[in-house]
C-alpha cells in the first residue's frame, strides 16, 4: 500500500505557497494555567475558507492532469472540504460539482457558493456525509467527472500534513502531545506521517465525538467498520466509517483515540468565545474540549491542539447552549402535574422552585374532565446540586410525574 510520506509533504508545501495561510500558534493561556501545562492551538479557523480543509483540496486538483481537469470534478462533503473544493475550482478555473447533505448549515453552503463562483454547482442530498457521498460517486459514473475525496487519499493527506511541518517550524520546543480531531481520517493521517518521522516522541492523540465514534470503534475491531447510525451535531467530524487508507495509518500510528461527549464540545464552544473571541465550529472545538481528560498526563507537558475550522452558523447557538446547560446538568425537563385549580402554577414557583431556578420552557394543555393536568416544563438550575432537592419537593407536594432527560425517545423533540 502506497502511503503519504514527508516528501509528499514538503512539495504540497510548495504548491499551497501563497494559498493556504501560515496559521498561527497560538498560546492558550487560560488553559495552560488550568492544566498546569504550555497548551498552544493551531489556528485553522483562520484560513481563508476558516478550515484547514483547503491544504488538501487544492493540493490534489493541482495534481489534476490537464485531460482530467477538463472533465470536470466533483466532491462529496459535510461543508468545509467543499469550501476548499469551492475555492479551488474558482482558483484554477476548472468546473465542478459539490455534493453536501441537506441538514449543512445554511453559512456553509453559502461560502461554498461564494467562494466557487460560476465554477461550481451544488447539490443537496441526504441526511449525512455519506449519503452524499454515495450521490458524488453516482454523478462520477454517470458524468466521468474525478472525484476528489476529502481525506481517503494520498494527495489530500500530504496537503493536510503541511499543518504539521509548520507546528515543528513554530516551536522550539519538543512537542509531548498533539491533540487532532478526528471525522474521516485526513487530518490526522497527515499529522502523524510527518510526527512519527520528525518527532516520533509526540504522543498522538485523536478525538472524535461521542456520538460518531468511527475510528475508534474501527481501531477496537482491527478493521474499519461502518457504523449503523451517528449524532450529526458535530457535522465537521461526523462520519459512519473513516477512509480505509487513513485507517491503516491509524492502526499503526496513533497512540489513543478518545471520545467527547457534543454537550463538553458546546460548552468548550462558548468558552472560546467568550473568553478567548474565538469563533470555532464543533469540530473545531472538540480537541481542546478532550484535554479534560488528559489532566494528569499533560502536567507540565509541551500540549498541541488543533482548532481546525470556525465555520459555525450563528443560528445554531440557542442549540449549542441547550447542549451545554443539558451537559453540566443545569437544564432539566419534566412532566408536571398540576392540579386544575386557580393558584396552582403560582404555589409551583413559591413552594417548588428553588429562588435561583428559572422556568425556560412551558407546555401545558388543560384537561376540564380531571383533576390534574401535565405540562412539560424546563427548568435551568444554578448548580448541578440543586438537582436532587428540586425533585423532592416536586414529588413531597405531588407535582411529580416524569424526567424527560432521561428519555431520549421523548427527550429529543424538546432540543
Amino acid at each position: 500500500m502506497k502511503k503519504p510520506t514527508v516528501e509528499g509533504a514538503l512539495l504540497a508545501q510548495k504548491r499551497l505557497a501563497g494559498v493556504a495561510s501560515k496559521t498561527p500558534l497560538q498560546l492558550l493561556g487560560r488553559h495552560s494555567e488550568k492544566f498546569k501545562a504550555a497548551i498552544v492551538t493551531k489556528r485553522e479557523d483562520l484560513q481563508q475558507v476558516r478550515s484547514f480543509k483547503i491544504r488538501g483540496a487544492y493540493n490534489k486538483i493541482q495534481t489534476l492532469t490537464e485531460t482530467d481537469r477538463a472533465k470536470g470534478i466533483v466532491c462529496a462533503s459535510a461543508g468545509n472540504h467543499a469550501q476548499g473544493f469551492a475555492f479551488s475550482c474558482n482558483s484554477l478555473k476548472i468546473k465542478g460539482t459539490v455534493f453536501m447533505p441537506v441538514p449543512t448549515p445554511q453559512q456553509k453552503i453559502d461560502q461554498v457558493r461564494m467562494f466557487g463562483g460560476d465554477y461550481v454547482n451544488i447539490q443537496l442530498e441526504g441526511d449525512t456525509y455519506d449519503d452524499s457521498h454515495r450521490a458524488a460517486k453516482c454523478f462520477q459514473n454517470d458524468s466521468g467527472s474525478v472525484f476528489i475525496h476529502p481525506f481517503d487519499d494520498i494527495d489530500v493527506i500530504e496537503g493536510q500534513a503541511t499543518i504539521a511541518l509548520e507546528i515543528l517550524k513554530q516551536t522550539d520546543k519538543p512537542i509531548d502531545y498533539v491533540f487532532i480531531p478526528v471525522g474521516g481520517g485526513g487530518l490526522i493521517s497527515g499529522i502523524l506521517t510527518v510526527f512519527k518521522a520528525l518527532s516520533p516522541n509526540t504522543k498522538i492523540i485523536g478525538v472524535e465525538p461521542s456520538g460518531a465514534p468511527s475510528l475508534q470503534n474501527s481501531l477496537k475491531n482491527k478493521q474499519n467498520i461502518r457504523l449503523k447510525s451517528i449524532d450529526k451535531f458535530v457535522d465537521g467530524a461526523a462520519v459512519k466509517k473513516v477512509g480505509n487508507l487513513c485507517f491503516e495509518l491509524c492502526q499503526d500510528s496513533v497512540d489513543e483515540v478518545i471520545l467527547v461527549d457534543e454537550g463538553r464540545i458546546c460548552q468548550e464552544i462558548l468558552d472560546l468565545y467568550n473568553k478567548e473571541g474565538i469563533v470555532a465550529e464543533p469540530a473545531g472545538a472538540i480537541s481542546i474540549a478532550a484535554l479534560d481528560q488528559y489532566a494528569e498526563q499533560i502536567k507540565g507537558k509541551e500540549v498541541v491542539t488543533i482548532i481546525c475550522g470556525g465555520n459555525n452558523d450563528i443560528t445554531r447557538t440557542p442549540e449549542i447552549k441547550e447542549r451545554a446547560l443539558l451537559y453540566a446538568q443545569l437544564k432539566h425537563y419534566f412532566i408536571v402535574r398540576f392540579p386544575q385549580r386557580a393558584g396552582a402554577l403560582k404555589d409551583f414557583v413559591n413552594e417548588i422552585l428553588g429562588p435561583e431556578d428559572d422556568i425556560t420552557f412551558f407546555e401545558y394543555s388543560q384537561k376540564n374532565t380531571r383533576d390534574s393536568a401535565p405540562a412539560v416544563v424546563g427548568i435551568e438550575l444554578k448548580s448541578a446540586a440543586d438537582f436532587g432537592p428540586l425533585v423532592e419537593r416536586m414529588k413531597a407536594h405531588n407535582f411529580y410525574g416524569d424526567y424527560l432527560n432521561q428519555k431520549p425517545d421523548l427527550f429529543q423533540y424538546l432540543i
